[in-house]
């Protein structure tokens, strides 16, 4: 009997983890028009081992000091782009990765980059949320790891499931 309430258990978690996916990815197809491809957080890691990535913060700024991605570069979004001078400086073909709280806002502002010119621009996938849900730190504006994110609102801190929510 155990061994099949173990089972049973088992198979709930993993109907559940399947099924929060799934809704997220229902999420991101509801607000997002697919423009800019998306890269996971272990592409991500990946991709800064073997080249030069440049990471772009696309939330309020509020929100980038509570915590942000480590190197990432805050440019906003209601105030895009608050790093204007950065952005010029930078060469067009380099690999640019935006993110936000879950990757809604970073792809309007990734769609915005790519009007400017830039060719390699590309959205991570579930934002801080995700890169935080995967186990990845996040630094406070001072640059020490920290387990708060800014969860943006109640509702859309459904979607962070490690660390610490902030409003």
């Amino acid at each position: 009997m155990r061994v099949i309430l173990s089972f049973l258990f088992c198979l709930c978690s993993i109907s559940i983890a399947f099924g929060q996916e799934d809704s997220f990815q229902k999420l991101l197809d509801q607000y997002n028009s697919h423009s800019i491809t998306y890269i996971s957080a272990e592409e991500l890691i990946e991709t800064q081992n073997t080249q030069e990535v440049v990471i772009l913060d696309a939330r309020e700024e509020k929100e980038y000091k509570v915590s942000h991605i480590p190197s990432a570069i805050y440019v906003g979004f209601n105030k895009y782009p608050a790093n204007e001078f950065l952005l010029q400086k930078l060469n067009k073909n380099t690999e640019i990765v935006v993110y936000c709280s879950v990757g809604v806002r970073s792809e309007k502002i990734g769609e915005k980059l790519k009007t400017l010119g830039f060719k390699n621009v590309k959205n991570l996938y579930g934002g801080i949320f995700e890169w935080k849900n995967k186990g990845n730190s996040v630094v406070d504006s001072e640059g020490n790891t920290t387990e708060k994110v800014h969860a943006y609102s109640k509702y859309w801190s459904n979607w962070l499931h490690s660390g610490i929510p902030i409003y």
